[in-house]
């Protein structure tokens, strides 16, 4: 590697950073991309993504164009409403609670359609998310196949098929990628950024250009979760990647970029408790566990703590392993009897379950209090309210058990053996916390006012999330904001009269 200037230099290579890289070199743009994991683990968080993104749509006749041949036939045999911008908007701020920045959140939803048929127009391949959470063969052949309205698409081959194909459209390119690249600093004339030092084995090089920052959050570093999420948190799983180690986070506020967003917050998921401690790409997102809803959820002294059906669980899992985290052990239970296994996610089958005739044989073999289980189980049971089940929309039966969280949806007593349980914990995917941004995707500093030639997107970006996340949501943020980032840093350039490659690309 040797020093050289660029237009622009995208520091990441996950979806956020290759978006951008795409957009700046199609603005003409000559585009360095740094990923400081080898070629066999590049990608970021984003390969190891169920890839399912939350997107404005009409219902079929808007997502359909969008749809491979082959994912198109299956438009007959499921159900999906539409998903209006104001939906969106709600999900949004309702799993933040208020706090999301309105414009940048307004301009995620409004342009959200538009950057995934962006997307597909560069390669990038769309399907309907079935099977994701419940497998469909196992749906009566007469029942409706309801898709979650805002998780209805994700890309073919999930998170190795985003990056795969995204890959695939840098190389057509020629984009440059330089793997084992970690950026180390930012290079600073003032509050201006003009490029980034990157380390090497032997020492350091320092590459020249408008900057956008795309390499992630601080989940995988044990260290910076302690400090910034609490005690705990430097002990659970890592779902994604090894490498988002919060380095250039850490870097821009060291040079006077503005913190935003929910630093204590965090997307943490129901994840099997025997998964590896940091993500493994072999198995991507496969020891997720989210059909909790099914069930009941206990804890190691055999209490329910949360309610599992308070809404749809693309609306809830991703706060669901932070109350995990909170009990003892950080160790918790789903437990189904047979009614319900038939509607356990595919995902499952990566798992061991434990199963028994009895709800106090159950206690007994996964070494919990027993007693206290079959009281829970129990107590439930006689608070059930009967109702017809509906295992695709918020149904409304209810249970309001003595002592326990309520049940607000899917409630039906847990009484038809053998019952079936699967050990789960608390898996981290990405932090809330990040760096302040403005409409433009430029970095603002803590004087309030824009860091010339620094933009940021993805992970690393702060004031999308707090508390929860609605799923899908964080890729079409990356993707959206990576656009404007992207065409920012190259117009940037362009008038600080570095030398641009003639406007290229589909």
């Amino acid at each position: 590697m040797t020093d050289k200037d660029y237009d622009v230099i995208v520091v990441g290579a996950g979806n956020a950073a290759l978006v951008s890289a795409l957009t700046a070199h199609e603005a003409g743009a000559r585009v360095l991309v740094l990923e400081a994991a080898p070629k066999k683990e590049r990608g970021g968080n984003s390969r190891f993504a169920g890839a399912i993104f939350r997107f404005v749509h009409d219902g079929p006749t808007s997502i359909e164009p969008l749809l491979t041949a082959e994912a198109r036939a299956w438009l007959d045999r499921v159900e999906v409403e539409p998903y209006t911008a104001e939906r969106y908007y709600q999900d949004a701020q309702s799993t933040s609670g208020g706090r999301a920045h309105p414009g940048l959140l307004r301009l995620l939803v409004e342009k959200s359609h538009e950057t995934v048929a962006w997307m597909r127009d560069r390669g990038v391949k769309w399907e309907l998310a079935v099977g994701k959470l419940v497998d469909p063969d196992n749906i009566d052949p007469g029942e409706a196949y309801v898709l979650p309205a805002g998780g209805a698409v994700r890309v073919v081959n999930e998170g190795v098929g985003l990056m795969a194909d995204l890959f695939d459209a840098v190389e057509r390119a020629g984009i440059e990628v330089r793997y084992d690249s970690p950026a180390h600093e930012l290079i600073l004339e003032g509050s201006r950024v003009t490029g980034v030092r990157v380390r090497t084995e032997d020492g350091f090089v320092d590459v020249h250009g408008a900057v956008v920052l795309a390499s992630g959050g601080f989940e995988a570093n044990p260290e910076m979760r302690l400090r910034y999420l609490g005690a705990g948190w430097d002990l659970v799983k890592v779902r994604g990647s090894r490498f988002n180690m919060g380095t250039m986070l850490t870097q821009a506020l060291n040079a006077g970029a503005q913190p935003a967003g929910h630093w204590g917050g965090c997307h943490a998921s129901p994840l099997d408790a025997d998964a590896p401690d940091v993500g493994d790409l072999r198995l991507t997102d496969k020891m997720s566990r989210y059909s909790y809803p099914y069930g009941l959820l206990v804890n190691v002294e055999g209490r329910r703590f949360v309610d599992e059906g308070e809404d749809e669980v693309w609306l809830t899992y991703a706060k669901t392993g932070g109350a995990i985290r909170e009990q003892p052990q950080a160790l918790a239970f789903q437990i189904f009897d047979q009614k319900m296994v038939h509607l356990l996610e595919p995902r499952y089958s990566t798992g061991t379950p434990v199963e028994a005739d009895t709800i106090a044989d159950l206690g007994n073999k996964l070494a919990i209090a027993a007693r206290e289980l079959e009281r829970t189980v129990a107590d439930f049971n006689a608070a059930t309210t009967g109702g017809a089940f509906d295992p695709f929309s918020k149904d409304g039966r209810r249970a309001e058990p003595e002592g326990q969280p309520a049940k607000s949806n899917w409630a039906v007593p847990l009484e038809s053996p053998p019952y079936v349980c699967y050990r789960v914990t608390c898996g981290i995917t990405f932090t809330f916390g990040g760096l302040k941004i403005d409409e433009q995707a430029r970095v603002i500093d803590t004087t309030g006012k824009p860091m010339r030639g620094l933009y940021a997107t993805g992970e690393l970006a702060g004031d999308f999330f707090y508390h929860n996340y609605p799923a899908g949501a964080g890729l079409v943020r990356g993707a959206v904001f990576g656009r404007i980032a992207g065409a920012e840093a190259a117009k940037l350039a362009a008038v600080a009269g570095r030398p641009c490659l003639p406007p290229s690309g589909p």
